[in-house]
């Protein structure tokens, strides 16, 4: 007699420290993905789009855009989190190299800390999984190396795990070393020649940019395809509660966009300070963002790194704005 065996990955009471994860399929970006990608979240940056800026400045050429790059790297480490209820923080991620189209991403999901939350009357326990997301090239090159802490249901409610690792120790800040490293090399002269907006020396901080217009969701469980993401709650309406969410990586890429229509010498993102989902979004939202100018910092030569933050909120029809996103992040600015 035949046996059903469920596909599935782990619950947090089946999770243990040390435990490392590399089941998804190692992913070619291509054209393909680079072109489904913007018409999904509308990415803006001038560099990604334009292959002769691209190899004016950086020396090489298809760039991939940085929200496809993380979005496969977060992707790929879903293998560990495909009951994920939330995430609760990013850390560390900062880009250690740019990818180019036809680069092969692979990625290895490192779990570092665990820690069984509480009891609720009426709820299903849950447990925090801190992961270790690494990603190479087909070099083995780094790309991102970073930590994100996923909220998991327990298979069993009565399990007692005994994990109670404090989470605040996990991971570290983006190093300000690293981040200027993203763009070392880079002749951000010649993308400030080329490309229209504001200038790195224009920039004072403190400055806010209400983005005009808004931007629908849509196609978001093609986006989570796109990328490798199988955690469920994107994909089954039931595993959500009742109305599938939308990917966070989707919620970013749009605000990215929109950042990018404020800030058009954008060149690259470096890396995040971290990003806080503060509610959920559905497919039919419309986003609008505000963004922030917190600090900024020259760098050598030419340019310099700015620390923005983007609010963003969703509006459905009628209903008031609620708030979705809370990103801290640091751009190269020509």
């Amino acid at each position: 007699m035949s046996v059903a065996h469920t596909a599935e990955g782990p619950y947090f009471d089946e999770l243990t420290v040390g435990q490392v994860f590399g089941g998804a399929p190692a992913m070619t970006l291509t054209a393909g993905h680079a072109a489904a990608h913007q018409a999904i979240v509308g990415d803006q940056l001038a560099l990604p789009l334009d292959a002769e800026l691209s190899l004016a400045v950086t020396g090489q050429a298809p760039l991939a855009h940085p929200a496809l790059v993380w979005d496969v790297a977060i992707g790929q480490s879903t293998v560990a989190t495909h009951h994920v209820k939330a995430n609760l923080f990013y850390r560390g991620l900062v880009l250690r190299r740019a990818p180019l189209i036809g680069d092969t991403l692979s990625t290895s999901t490192h779990v570092v800390a665990l820690r069984q939350n509480s009891s609720r009357e009426g709820r299903r326990p849950t447990g925090l999984a801190a992961l270790r997301i690494i990603t190479t090239d087909q070099h083995g090159r780094p790309v991102l190396d970073f930590w994100r802490c996923a909220m998991l249901p327990l298979r069993d409610p009565d399990a007692r795990t005994g994990h109670a690792a404090d989470l605040d120790a996990v991971g570290d800040p983006p190093d300000s070393d690293a981040l200027a490293a993203v763009p070392a090399g880079w002749r951000l002269d010649r993308f400030a020649e080329r490309v229209a907006g504001p200038r790195f020396g224009e920039i004072t901080e403190g400055s806010v940019w209400e983005v005009g217009g808004g931007d629908v969701v849509s196609s978001a469980p093609e986006l989570a395809r796109l990328t490798l993401n199988v955690a469920k709650a994107h994909h089954d309406r039931r595993a959500a509660g009742g109305q599938r969410l939308v990917y966070g990586g989707h919620t970013i890429g749009v605000a990215l966009a929109q950042a990018a229509r404020a800030l058009p010498s954008i060149v690259t993102v470096a890396g995040w300070h971290g990003c806080d989902h503060l509610g959920p979004v559905h497919e039919s939202d419309t986003l609008h963002s505000t963004v922030t100018v917190e600090r900024k910092h020259a760098l050598d030569g030419h340019g310099g790194l700015v620390h923005l933050r983007s609010k963003v909120h969703a509006t459905l029809a009628d209903e008031p704005p609620r708030d979705v996103l809370d990103w801290r992040y640091v751009v190269v600015l020509a």
